[in-house]
C-alpha cells in the first residue's frame, strides 16, 4: 500500500468525522492497526480538532468558522506544494467526499452563526421590553401611592379647601389649595393653570390682609412634567388668602401683581 497516497486521500478525515460507512470504517481500523504512521496521522487529526474545539469559546461561531476556513485553506496549499505532479492521481471519489463534508460543516456553522445572532437580538429586545414593563409597573405603583396620599389629604377633617379664581391676566384660570394648618402643609392643585412659557415659573404666595403682606411658600417647578399638577408645599404662615403669580425662573422676592393668575381667601375668615 502507498501510505502517503492513502493519507493524502482524505479518507482519514472522513473516518475522524464519522462520515464513512461501517464497512469503510472497519477497513480504516484494520489499516490503523497495521501501519503506525497512519495511526499517528489519525491521532494528529483528532488532536487538531480537539484543539480547535477548545480554542473556540461557546456562543462564538464566528471565530470557529474563520478558523476552519483557515485550516482548509492551509491544507489545500500544503497539498498543492507537496504533490504537484500527482494531484490528479490523488483525488479519488472519497477525497471529494471529504471536502464535501468539510463544506457542509462550514455551511452548518454559518447557519448556526446566523441563528445565534438572531437569538442575541431577540434577547436584547426582550430585555428592553422587560425594562420598560418594569418601569411602567414602578410608575403605576408610584401613581397609586400618590393617589392614596391625595385621597387621604382630601378626606382629612383638618384640611381647609380654598378655591382660587382667575384674575385679569387669565380669567379662565383656576386652582385649589388644600391646607392642613395643623401639619403646616399646603397641597396646590394647579390643573386649571396654563402651562408657563419658557423661562417662567408659577410662585405660590401666602397672604395676610391687614396689612397686605405676601410670603412666598414655594414654586410649582417642573410644571409641564407633572401629569397630576398637584404640588406639596410647606406653609407655616397664618394665611388669610393664597395667590399664584407667574415669575421669572427661580422666583421673585415679591409678587408681580400684573401677573397674578389666581387668588382666593380662606373661607373660615
Amino acid at each position: 500500500m502507498d501510505i502517503e497516497k492513502y493519507i493524502s486521500s482524505g479518507i482519514l478525515e472522513l473516518y475522524v468525522y464519522g462520515a464513512l460507512s461501517e464497512e469503510e470504517s472497519r477497513e480504516v481500523t484494520r489499516v490503523l492497526k497495521e501501519y503506525p504512521e497512519v495511526r499517528k496521522e489519525v491521532e494528529e487529526i483528532e488532536a487538531a480538532l480537539t484543539k480547535l474545539a477548545i480554542s473556540t469559546a461557546p456562543y462564538n461561531p464566528e471565530h470557529l468558522l474563520a478558523t476552519l476556513k483557515e485550516k482548509l485553506r492551509n491544507s489545500n496549499n500544503n497539498t498543492t506544494v507537496t504533490h504537484p505532479a500527482a494531484s490528479k492521481e490523488r483525488t479519488p471519489w472519497f477525497s471529494y467526499i471529504g471536502w464535501a463534508a468539510s463544506i457542509l460543516l462550514l455551511v452548518g456553522l454559518f447557519f448556526l452563526f446566523n441563528e445565534n445572532n438572531e437569538l442575541r437580538t431577540s434577547l436584547r429586545e426582550q430585555k428592553v421590553k422587560n425594562a420598560r414593563m418594569e418601569q411602567q409597573i414602578a410608575d403605576a405603583r408610584e401613581d397609586a401611592e400618590k393617589t392614596k396620599e391625595l385621597l387621604a389629604v382630601l378626606r382629612d377633617k383638618e384640611v381647609n379647601r380654598i378655591p382660587l379664581k382667575g384674575q385679569n391676566v387669565a380669567p379662565e384660570a383656576y386652582a385649589q389649595v388644600y391646607w392642613n394648618e395643623k401639619e403646616q402643609k399646603a397641597y396646590i392643585d394647579a390643573q386649571g393653570l396654563p402651562e408657563p412659557p419658557r423661562g417662567k415659573v408659577y410662585q405660590v404666595w401666602s397672604l395676610t390682609m391687614q396689612p397686605l403682606t405676601p410670603t412666598s411658600i414655594g414654586l410649582l417647578e417642573d410644571f409641564e412634567k407633572d401629569e397630576n399638577k398637584v404640588f406639596s408645599l410647606e406653609n407655616a404662615n397664618k394665611s388669610e388668602a393664597f395667590g399664584i403669580t407667574l415669575e421669572p425662573e427661580g422666583g421673585s422676592e415679591s409678587p408681580t401683581m400684573d401677573q397674578l393668575y389666581v387668588l382666593g381667601t380662606v373661607a373660615s375668615l
